[in-house]
């Protein structure tokens, strides 16, 4: 059997016997209690999350100390703790693109889950790590061990894309959106009807930067003249305004000439004879 065969062999036992098949009734009426331990794990364990960065490739991971955290309590409360055993172990030395040398360890490691009973079942998994120093092995069974427990029970990631392809389609998409060029903002396009409130406004703006007892520009008289014959209010109505002291209305003060505005502003527009406002 090839090492991609073996990489998750599941095998049952019970009371030092093993069960190998369906056809034991032995071991199938009284299976124990790991099945059910199992379970309780799994209903217990929520997601553990990738917030992890290699540094080197940049891809996110879980840590295996991130997979105790969760699992601690989880086993505690089912009763299921778990018992490794390295069946096989390879070590060589590959070189790196710098010319060092790197130590490569695979290790084929048996992890049994067991249970308060004695029952248990096994877990079988290839893990491999790589290090310039001595903790080539220590990386290897790390990931065995993180990543037996993350098949047995199915703990998830905070998004649930825990697959290399998710990750690569993640990848192109990102790479997609990289590559498209912001689409460029192109200013509001005004109506005509628009024209003479945009007007009416930076006459407006303009009024409040300048001193309040100046008399008002010709542009601003235009404006107010505009309006009066748009309303049908007349020169002496104007005039008559509280507060307006000027005698006509080139004469008007920027702080009259606001509060006249302001006036015409509420006032209705007058209707012409066709019924329509002007």
């Amino acid at each position: 059997m090839g090492p991609c065969e073996d990489r998750c062999l599941f095998r049952f036992f019970n009371g030092g016997e093993i069960s190998m098949g369906a056809n034991d009734e032995k071991n199938n009426a009284n299976p124990g209690k790991i099945y059910a331990a199992i379970a309780g794990v799994i209903a217990d364990v929520s997601y553990v999350a990738k917030d992890k960065t290699n540094k080197q490739q940049g891809f996110k991971y879980r840590s295996v100390d991130d997979v105790y955290n969760v699992l601690n309590p989880a086993f505690a409360k089912n009763k299921v703790f778990i018992v490794p055993r390295v069946l096989d172990r390879e070590c060589s030395v590959i070189k790196t693109k710098n010319g060092g040398e790197m130590t490569k360890v695979v290790c084929k490691i048996k992890f049994t889950f067991f249970t308060d009973d004695g029952s248990s079942i096994e877990a079988v998994i290839i893990g491999e790590g790589i290090d310039t120093g001595d903790k080539a092995t220590n990386k290897a069974m790390a990931v065995a061990y993180k990543y037996a427990c993350f098949q047995v029970f199915c703990i998830p990631t905070e998004d649930l894309t825990d697959e290399p392809e998710s990750e690569s389609q993640e990848l192109e998409e990102g790479n997609k959106q990289k590559d498209k060029k912001p689409a460029e903002k192109k200013p509001p396009k005004s109506s005509k009807a628009e024209a003479p409130k945009q007007q009416e406004s930076q006459n407006q703006a303009m009024a409040n930067k300048n001193s309040e007892d100046e008399i008002i520009t010709e542009a601003m008289v235009n404006t107010i003249r505009s309006m009066m014959n748009k309303k049908g209010v007349t020169e002496t109505q104007i005039l008559s305004v509280k507060s307006v002291t000027a005698k006509d209305i080139a004469s008007l003060t920027i702080r009259e000439f606001n509060i006249v505005m302001k006036k015409l502003e509420i006032t209705p527009d007058l209707v012409r004879g066709d019924g329509k406002n002007e």
